[in-house]
């Protein structure tokens, strides 16, 4: 299999000549990865997705899945891949085992292994137990799970997931993305979401998008340094009054808070590297009579990535409104 598993080149869709719903997106996926597709409520996520399914045509540019380009009539493509939609709805009166069944006829799947395909899979997501039960009294977190078994009943290659732990409680997310993760030892897996922290634990790697636009692709490690961190953290023993004047008059101190009596928060100058920063705090504290407990920096997190990244489209003035 090609080290690239999705390819998405100059990829524009408009709508009704006016509306730009994708805006020359640009990334790679490769194999054996759990991608993280991240981006605000109407970034152009959903569209892009519809387009790497091939269900709608794009205006400009092209989708390669396993080195083939995707069209509406890329059938035998998507037989390699399994889809979850945000939300996923089922006919209330069937049950699992039932839906399941169907879904495995539609891939020409055999009685036998569409057996054993499901009653595997419903072990796996946590329903045997309710595999009798009518699907419209299942919870939103059961309608998930169930969702999950059918986008697996064909064994994909590569899975989609869009917003898979939409409207669930902390139990249910916690569930879905230790199933995720567990799956994509064996699976490439294309993660759709605007929630920051699901991303952060399961993705390795990353495409942000805004307004239609992919303005960051690579992995959460670079993601996350784009995000440089000034501040240092300190625990101390003694009196802080003196430390505190110091501070004041050091020139490379842009702003100081202390915490509690004991900790300080130290905000140095941003062309200051982080190294001259903690020996200039370790020599005024010593200076200072004062024991040092402990000293950290403040590492950047996704939030501050992601924030940072939308700040800096912002001002370029593509960021659209949602």
């Amino acid at each position: 299999m090609s080290l690239k598993v999705i390819e998405i080149e100059n990829l524009t869709k408009i709508f009704g000549g006016k509306l730009i719903a994708v805006n020359n997106a640009k990334f790679t996926v490769g194999n054996g990865t759990i991608f993280g597709f991240l981006g605000p409520n109407g970034a152009g996520k959903t569209t892009n997705i519809r387009l790497l399914l091939g269900l709608i045509r794009p205006t400009a540019g092209e989708v390669r899945v396993f080195g083939e380009r995707m069209t509406p009539g890329s059938s035998k493509l998507r037989r390699r891949m399994g889809y979850l939609p945000t939300n996923p709805r089922f006919p209330s009166k069937m049950t699992p085992i039932k839906y399941l069944d169907f879904v495995g006829k539609l891939f020409n799947l055999g009685k036998e292994e569409r057996m054993n395909r499901l009653s595997s899979l419903l072990r796996s997501v946590g329903l045997l137990g309710d595999s009798s039960r009518e699907i419209g009294g299942f919870s939103t977190g059961m309608t998930t799970r169930l969702g999950l078994a059918a986008a697996l009943m064909n064994d994909p290659e590569l899975l989609i997931l869009d917003e898979p732990t939409s409207g669930l409680d902390p139990a249910g997310r916690r569930s879905t993305l230790e199933m995720i993760a567990e799956l994509g030892k064996e699976k490439t897996i294309f993660v759709s979401s605007h929630i920051l922290s699901d991303i952060d634990r399961i993705c390795s790697d990353v495409v942000v998008i805004s307004g239609g636009r992919s303005i960051f692709s690579g992995s959460m490690k670079d993601m996350k340094k784009r995000t440089r961190s000034n501040i240092i953290r300190l625990e101390l023993e003694g009196d802080l009054i003196k430390l505190c004047e110091a501070l004041n008059d050091a020139k490379w101190v842009v702003s100081f808070e202390t915490r509690g009596g004991y900790g300080v928060d130290i905000m140095f100058a941003p062309e200051m590297p982080m190294a001259d920063a903690v020996r200039e705090v370790t020599n005024l504290v010593s200076r200072q009579g004062l024991d040092l407990i402990s000293v950290t920096s403040s590492m950047s997190s996704i939030e501050d990535a992601f924030m940072e990244l939308l700040r800096g489209e912002e001002s370029r003035g593509f960021l659209r409104a949602a």
